[in-house]
């Protein structure tokens, strides 16, 4: 049922502790007046009041009007910051806009586009000065957030622009914008992004970078007068990405310190900033980096510019938690236990053979493997990573009776079948790109630099597409396939479309996308990892086609301890592939106890990395208890609520899960390096209830010393605190050696 009010001109929305204030008063586009903590139920003398205030005095030698910073910034409006929407028309007209805006219209969360709660009609015939009505309190303004759409139009220009706003029940807010040409020509498009501001009290910056096999490093900076920009450019999302742009009050941390962040949900070229401009105002925005001529608009035709997810709380552990909130209440997100996997790659390499492959699988079962999954190699002519790539057929030669034996095999022992596929690359020396060199991405005269001895495939192409959707869809049905890992290991340079060479990332990355679904649609319940140079695609978009990602290919636990901990800022542990490698890291040299390797795969997706076959006898059978512990854990690991202590000794960390209503937690202590000071005294456990009871035990399928040089007299427990001590007062853990880890099992007892 549509229930329609005259609208008011301030609309408020609240959720997960979390509002929002959006000025739709116009005659320009809505901007944001509060996005923070929730400001309680706001009667329309409240809101009008708050618009009052939030109006700053006139700038010095500045316009002589107020300037208005809209989710799509404008220049049109005195803002000298970024603006939102670039690009022009034939002899570089409209190239500045000054929309105005037409309806604004506020849905309940999932209804459709008709049912309405309020609709306010900013036409020439409507009545822009209506009064405010009782229309703000209704549901939709109260704690389960909405979402608005705004229609504007600038007739100069000859352009409309859509804007859609959500606040999710998770307190997660998302907005995008879309833009239509309705001129006579065509409207090149150089870029369309949004922008949230954030208050004063933001003056620090934390964003992440890095590179293969080193993701997700933490980067700080203050948030000083200018543009913090963050550029992607490799054709996928990057392992330098900043993956969550936070910025937030001095000296935030973990639990402590009112944030704001921002997330580009894109998996191609895309920009990330947070800007501090002259007149005072702070925002963080973003959006897709559309490279020269990508995206130039016919009359009638639009563009959808990616969502910019924001997230707002007192913490990083508190911001992340609203992102694991809308994943986890997706429709598609995975509820069944997340299996435990044993991928083949750091086992046998590119050296396949059946008899080696049925042997390691009977061993996998036999540790509590639950997943099968063979990597690269298993297609015609791929004996190395120099060949054969794009040849998607099962290689004779090497599987003489073909794949089917493997996976019955592996069905047979009670595992799920996985296979490997890189469907957007090629290498040159293999049958397609002989046969189809015109497939190739590349500019007039030259090919890109070789990367991997690989290039890539235009997945926008036609012909393209459908030989890898046959391909891929014959191979996965021939062989009883449930999980395909889907690998992307090159940047996209030069990459342009032949013959013309016309840029061709944004055409790629939404083709690819086509793909995926496709490869869905024709496989219902096959399961799909993202996995790009390890953690090179790891973004809400691309998440939404598939079941998790692969944070690195480095499974070093030294490092992984780094990556899976900012990891964490953007998903939840069951959507993040993290393996046991054997004692010697294939990417480092480093060696670990298996204790250390396992009690840091615990908290992800835990799989295995490692040749069982040259496992000696204790060796898997300490394995198997981890994996048994995986298995007892992880419904806590997978549903519960990272937290990250904030510890002024960087060489100890202590992280963990706990449980909703805080019933059960899973903590890790971990020492990465030699403190200063030792033993590293109490430590508390925080997101415990101050008033419940709880027995700590550690957790002890490995080996940790029961030396009292070592553990406290305690260990190895059960002992019975208050949740008020563990929280407030902490207490002694093991004195650890570098690279060791302990952990603790904490459930309430009253």
């Amino acid at each position: 049922m549509t229930v329609t009010h005259a609208a008011p001109s301030v609309l408020a929305l609240r959720a997960g502790g979390v509002g929002l204030v959006l000025d739709a008063s116009g005659p320009g586009l809505p901007s944001v007046l509060h996005w923070g903590p929730d400001l309680g139920p706001l009667d329309d003398a409240a809101l009008d009041g708050l618009r009052a205030a939030s109006v700053p005095p006139q700038i010095g030698n500045g316009p002589d009007v107020p300037v208005t910073v809209s989710l799509v910034p404008e220049g049109s409006t005195g803002f000298t910051g970024t603006p939102g929407l670039t690009g022009h028309r034939a002899g570089g007209a409209a190239w500045s806009t000054a929309f105005r805006l037409r309806s604004v219209a506020v849905h309940p969360l999932g209804a459709p586009e008709a049912d309405l709660v309020a609709t306010h009609d900013r036409s020439p015939a409507g009545s822009p000065d209506s009064p405010a009505t009782s229309s703000r309190d209704d549901a939709a303004h109260g704690g389960t957030g909405g979402r608005v759409v705004a229609e504007a139009t600038d007739d100069e220009a000859g352009l409309d622009l859509s804007l859609e706003v959500e606040l999710l029940a998770s307190g997660l807010l998302r907005t995008r914008a879309t833009v239509t040409n309705r001129g006579p020509g065509d409207y090149d498009l150089d870029g369309l992004g949004l922008a949230l501001p954030v208050p004063p009290a933001a003056t620090e910056v934390l964003d992440l970078a890095g590179r293969w096999a080193k993701e997700r490093v933490p980067q700080r900076r203050p948030l000083t007068v200018g543009t913090h920009l963050r550029e992607g450019r490799r054709g996928r999302t990057g392992a330098d990405a900043a993956t969550v742009l936070v910025a937030g009050e001095e000296g935030f941390g973990f639990a402590r310190g009112q944030v704001w962040g921002v997330h580009v949900a894109w998996s191609g070229n895309h920009r990330a900033y947070a800007e501090r401009v002259y007149s005072g105002e702070r925002l963080l925005g973003g959006g897709e980096l559309l490279l020269p001529g990508e995206v130039s608009l016919e009359p009638g035709g639009s563009y959808a510019s990616p969502w910019l997810y924001g997230s707002t709380a007192e913490g990083l552990d508190a911001l992340a938690a609203r992102f694991y909130d809308h994943l986890r209440a997706r429709p598609a997100h995975p509820r069944t236990p997340r299996p435990v996997v044993l991928n083949v790659w750091e086992a046998v390499y590119f050296d396949h053979d059946a008899t080696r492959l049925r042997d390691l699988a009977t061993t996998a079962a036999e540790v509590g493997v639950e997943r099968f999954v063979l990597d690269d190699g298993w297609f015609r002519g791929r004996r190395d990573d120099t060949a054969g790539l794009g040849d998607w057929f099962v290689d004779e030669e090497v599987w003489p009776d073909g794949l089917r034996p493997l996976a019955d095999h592996v069905h047979a022992l009670g595992m799920s079948f996985g296979l490997w596929f890189e469907p957007e690359m090629v290498n040159p020396d293999s049958d397609l790109a002989r046969a189809h060199p015109d497939w190739l991405l590349q500019v007039p005269g030259r090919l890109p630099v070789p990367s991997r001895s690989q290039q890539v495939l235009d997945v926008a192409n036609p012909d393209v597409h459908a030989y890898l959707l046959d391909r891929i869809v014959t191979v996965v049905r021939d062989n009883a396939v449930d999980y395909v890992k889907w690998d992307h290991n090159r940047d996209l340079v030069d990459a342009g479309a032949p013959p013309t060479g016309a840029a061709r990332v944004h055409a790629q990355t939404l083709a690819v996308y086509r793909l995926l679904d496709a490869v869905r649609a024709a496989c219902p319940g096959v399961e799909i990892e993202s996995c790009s140079s390890g953690g090179a695609r790891v973004d809400l978009e691309i998440l939404e086609r598939t079941d998790r990602v692969w944070a690195s290919d480095c499974i070093d636990a030294h490092d992984r301890q780094h990556i899976q901990r900012w990891t964490a800022q953007l998903l939840p542990p069951e959507l993040v592939g993290s393996h046991v490698g054997s004692g010697r890291a294939h990417t480092t040299g480093r060696s670990h106890d298996l204790s250390f390797r396992a009690g840091t795969a615990l908290f992800g997706h835990f799989g295995i990395e490692w040749d069982l076959t040259r496992a000696t006898p204790a060796e898997r059978a300490e394995l198997a208890g981890w994996v048994g512990a995986y298995r007892t854990h992880r419904a806590l690991v997978h549903t519960g609520r990272t937290v990250r202590a904030d510890l002024a000794d960087g060489a100890v960390w202590l992280h963990g899960v706990v449980g909703p209503g805080a019933d059960e937690a899973l903590y890790a202590v971990v020492v990465l390096d030699r403190p200063v000071t030792w033993p590293p005294g109490r430590l508390v456990l925080p997101g415990l209830r101050p008033d419940r009871t709880y027995a700590v035990t550690p957790v002890l399928p490995g080996t940790v010393s029961t030396d009292p040089r070592v553990v406290p007299p305690w260990w190895p427990g059960p002992v019975v605190l208050p949740g008020s001590v563990l929280v407030g007062a902490g207490l002694q853990v093991p004195a650890l050696d570098p690279d060791h880890a302990a952990l603790l099992h904490v459930r309430a007892t009253g």
